[in-house]
């Protein structure tokens, strides 16, 4: 497998575990800016995939480290 496909992999992976395990934070994924692409042909590449799956790690652990359940 390539770096891209195991990027997208991992993408696959943290959304279906947010959808299953945080439904409440799922709702938030499509309004997240860095989906929003500011062009019309927007270059998909390791770069922008890397930090698209970064900033979901980020926003999962986020959300699991301020809704800790005592």
């Amino acid at each position: 497998m390539n770096v891209l496909q195991n990027i997208e992999n991992d993408i696959v992976r943290l959304t279906t575990l947010i959808k299953t395990e945080y439904p409440e934070l799922y709702i938030f994924l499509e309004e997240t800016p860095i989906t929003v692409p500011s062009v019309n042909d927007p270059d998909i590449n390791i770069k922008v995939m890397e930090d698209y799956n970064e900033s979901l790690k980020q926003l999962l652990k986020h959300h699991i480290e301020t809704h800790k359940k005592n």
